[in-house]
């Protein structure tokens, strides 16, 4: 499993959902659409109608990924952190039932309240 408490692991940034289709297609379940999507140099985040799915890539070739599936109905609570003038990343954080904290950092080019809703708009 990836290790949501690092910081390094993940400073994403927008990205077009058909790039990472490809990857998680074989992932999804009927009617699992996919809607946003985030990216890293190697690694990704996607969000889709039922879950958060966060893809490690490793090793020198890439070949090996880890998928991590994070259903939107084990979370508890989030928050968000906007981009401010010194701070220039925006955060979410996730808690899960079993699971815990799940921190993420976006560019701040990204809309995190637009996501925030999305995520408002599964959860409550």
């Amino acid at each position: 499993m990836i290790d949501f408490s690092s910081p390094s692991v993940f400073k994403l940034t927008p990205c077009d959902p058909a790039s990472v289709y490809k990857q998680l297609a074989p992932l999804l379940i009927p009617g699992e659409q996919l809607i946003a999507a985030f990216k890293t140099t190697r690694d990704s985040v996607s969000f889709t109608n039922k879950r958060l799915i966060a893809a490690n890539v490793q090793g020198m070739t890439g070949k090996k990924v880890d998928f991590t599936s994070l259903p939107y109905n084990r979370i508890q609570a989030f928050s968000i952190e906007t981009a401010g003038n010194f701070d220039r990343d925006a955060e979410l954080e996730l808690w899960f039932s079993g699971l815990g904290k799940v921190r993420l950092e976006f560019k701040a080019s990204s809309d995190i309240r637009q996501l925030g809703q999305m995520i408002a708009g599964f959860v409550l």
